[in-house]
């Protein structure tokens, strides 16, 4: 069998090193990474989703219902009525009135204000509930409620009730809230921060006179147990207004149907349908006001124009009647007769445009398209007309006198009866009280809520919550996780990492042992030999055999950026494992602060490197020989006031040169490098320097800063040893492994014997 190298053999062979293949960014999502931090994260996502359950079944639960209802009004086209009295031909001008039109009017002011006066909508008075649960146990409750809560009086969660009747507060109290408090037996208290105490009875009118003007107040009904609290307050009539218009939804059913919907939402049933069905009475009521103040102008102007179409039809009778009496019959031919007939038909067109314009006049500019249009049919009618009269005068003359004067009798009658029928039409508007839309449906008391809806307040609430906690999970990843894979490292601080130490579950239970300060010697390379962990410790021997070639010296400092990240393990058995290997190894204890690698071997750590650098004990004394085969081990010894002068004194530095040729490894574990300046005083005497990052805890940033600070002492980092990583995780298996995804297997060997 051939014997080992040892570490002058290797030296002697100088092997050239291999260089490091370069880095390759990996900017692929990984899913399985993804599924790695949700899984670990898993009791933050369950808490925020029962967090976010348990605050939407309470909004459920305790939140007032939304109640709603509409109501469907029609505007219908305003044939006949809408009509001018000159006929079919004033139809060419009739507009409709839009559905968006009206729409705008049933918003107004107009009909809002006067809903708002008839329902007293801008006075709000309620009972002053519980917080948050009064409203849900009132709706629940079937008596009146002692008052109170937590000791603080006046709160009510009962069946308390209040009416008013006249409320009036001068404009600086508007909005403000007033306090009424029973007194029992129709008595009670009217309170606010700017006025006395004043008290009145229920069905009789307080007045209480301020600096601002007078208080009216009339409650018509108080159902509540002494002490019992009533909000009041009085909101001006515009912010009541608008309040309510903000509410309203209004829209038409279908496409130019003339059906609007208006419906509206709140959380008192019996209001809502009041004010709802008083906004539909006050539209159609201010509807039939306009159309009988049209009809009633109309119709004034048509009592001024009939007495004169009728003397103008006296005189046309007249003067035919006249001239049959002194020419007799006149008998015409038939194309006399066609020219009559359309000649009259004509004129009474004409008629009827030109009083069409004059009415346009006072609206609109000549250059108007309606004005320019009616234009364009006086125009034509004039032409046509003036053409029948160019073939009239080619007739004889009896024929001419006779056709004219039959004509305008024609004409003028003919006026004179639409006028008298139109003048009836708009008599039957005006009395009738019938205007162009209905109320096609009430307003009805709604039964259920239409929100919120329990089941889907939970549902969204638990998507909600599920996504909630996953980005919260994500977040939290993404803001303080730490190094998760050796390439990390590799790639943003250009340092070597010399081993990957899977996580032991071997190592829970030992490290129990150390902390209770069990006696014995409690290493995984010992236990567990066969441990991931202690195989990758392994693979870490041979490795630094080839990073100590050009060591000065056969020391070495294992040390970690902070606490927690596993150097102490790493350093024990590591040695532990050299050790195994036939070198003569010294384990020290140089961390003076809380150093506790005596409690790895059951010993105690007293008499050890403090008192050795200090000079109170010699090495000899110091030393703990032999804790394991071809291991000595020196301890901490008495933790010190002044660790950091100690690590600096020059007696350190001869320490470790006196103990170094009596050893081939010297292994020293030191201070973290962010807490303690101990590590920086140290490294400038020893060979190697290894750092151990523990997997999700150290982050690039401390091993950066870590580096800079052992560089400005003189030593820089030789490697970096990836601790604690967890294989069990899935994706640590697509991680960095590109040279073939090797994983760490339990690899037993078996007697073939």
């Amino acid at each position: 069998m051939n014997a080992p190298l040892n570490l002058q053999q290797l030296q002697n062979t100088q092997p050239q090193q291999p260089q490091a293949l370069p880095m390759v960014e990996d900017d692929e999502i990984n899913l399985a990474e993804y599924w790695d931090i949700l899984v670990d994260n898993r009791w933050l996502i369950l808490g925020v989703l029962v967090l976010a359950l348990a605050a939407g079944i309470a909004y459920a639960v305790v939140a007032r219902p939304v109640y709603q209802t509409n109501l469907l009004i029609q505007v219908e086209d305003s044939a006949g009525s809408a009509k001018s009295f000159l006929g079919e031909a004033s139809s060419l001008f009739d507009v409709k009135t839009p559905a968006a039109a009206e729409i705008e009017i049933i918003r107004s002011r107009l009909i809002v204000g006067q809903a708002v006066d008839n329902t007293a909508l801008h006075i709000d008075a309620r009972p002053r509930y519980v917080p948050f649960i009064g409203n849900w146990m009132a709706r629940r409750a079937k008596t009146l409620s002692d008052p109170g809560f937590l000791g603080l009086g006046g709160y009510v969660s009962g069946t308390e009730r209040i009416g008013i009747e006249t409320f009036k507060v001068p404009s600086a109290f508007e909005g403000e809230r007033f306090r009424v408090t029973s007194q029992g037996a129709g008595a009670y208290t009217l309170s606010h921060p700017e006025i006395s105490p004043t008290t009145g009875r229920v069905g009789v009118p307080l007045v209480l006179n301020t600096p601002e003007g007078p208080i009216n107040l009339t409650i018509s009904q108080l159902l509540g147990k002494a002490g019992a609290d009533f909000n009041l307050r009085h909101r001006s009539r515009l912010d009541a207004i608008e309040h309510l218009q903000a509410q309203l939804k209004l829209a038409e059913k279908g496409r130019q149907s003339g059906v609007i919907d208006v419906s509206m939402q709140s959380t008192d049933p019996v209001q809502l349908t009041v004010v709802l069905n008083e906004i539909g009475r006050q539209y159609v009521r201010q509807n039939i006001e306009r159309k009988a103040a049209e009809a009633q102008k109309t119709l004034s102007f048509l009592e001024t124009q009939l007495p004169q179409f009728k003397k103008q039809l006296d005189a046309a009778e007249d003067a035919y009647n006249k001239y049959r009496n002194q020419q007799g019959t006149v008998a015409l031919d038939e194309e006399a007769k066609v020219i009559l007939n359309r000649s009259a038909d004509l004129q009474s067109k004409l008629l009827e445009a030109q009083q069409k314009r004059r009415e346009n006049e006072a609206r609109f500019t000549a250059e108007h398209p309606i004005v320019r249009t009616i234009d364009a049919q006086i125009g034509a009618f004039s032409r046509e007309i003036a053409s029948l009269n160019a073939r009239v005068k080619t007739m004889p003359t009896v024929q001419q006198d006779a056709i004219r004067l039959e004509r305008d009798v024609k004409v003028n009658n003919e006026l004179y009866q639409s006028l008298r029928n139109n003048a009836l039409q708009l008599q039957l508007v005006r009395e009738g009280k019938v205007g162009n839309v209905r109320l096609i449906d009430e307003a009805a008391l709604p039964e259920d809520p239409v929100k919120p809806k329990p089941s889907i307040v939970v549902a969204l609430a638990g998507v909600l919550g599920l996504l909630g906690g996953i980005m919260v999970a994500l977040g939290r990843n993404a803001l303080f996780r730490g190094v998760k894979n050796p390439q990390e490292i590799e790639a943003h601080t250009g340092l070597s990492v010399y081993s990957t130490i899977p996580l032991s579950d071997g190592q829970y239970g030992l490290a129990r042992k150390v902390r209770e300060k069990a006696k014995g010697v409690h290493l995984l390379a010992l236990t567990q030999p066969h441990d991931p962990a202690i195989e990758s410790l392994r693979s870490l021997r041979t490795a630094l055999q080839f990073g100590m070639l050009e060591a000065p010296n056969n020391r070495i400092i294992i040390t970690g950026p902070t606490p927690g990240v596993g150097k102490s393990f790493v350093a024990a058995n590591f040695a532990a494992l050299m050790a195994a290997a036939g070198k003569r190894v010294l384990l020290i204890d140089a961390d003076l602060r809380k150093g506790y690698l005596n409690q790895y071997f059951g010993l105690p750590r007293a008499d050890g490197l403090s008192e050795l650098v200090a000079g109170s004990i010699s090495a000899s004394q110091a030393v703990r020989r032999q804790v394991l085969p071809n291991l000595d081990f020196l301890p901490t010894g008495q933790i010190p006031p002044n660790p950091a002068e100690l690590m600096q004194s020059s007696a350190m530095a001869q320490v470790l040169q006196a103990t170094s040729p009596h050893y081939d490894l010297v292994i020293i574990d030191t201070p973290p490098v962010l807490v303690a300046a101990d590590t920086a005083a140290v490294a400038p005497h020893v060979g190697t320097l290894l750092m151990v990052a523990r997997a999700e805890q150290t982050h690039l940033g401390e091993l950066h800063e870590s580096g800079k600070r052992l560089a400005q002492s003189g030593k820089a980092v030789t490697g970096v040893l990836f601790n604690a990583m967890d294989l069990t995780r899935r994706h640590y298996g697509s991680y960095g492994y590109k040279y073939g995804r090797y994983r760490y297997r339990n690899y037993g060997y078996k007697s073939t014997s």
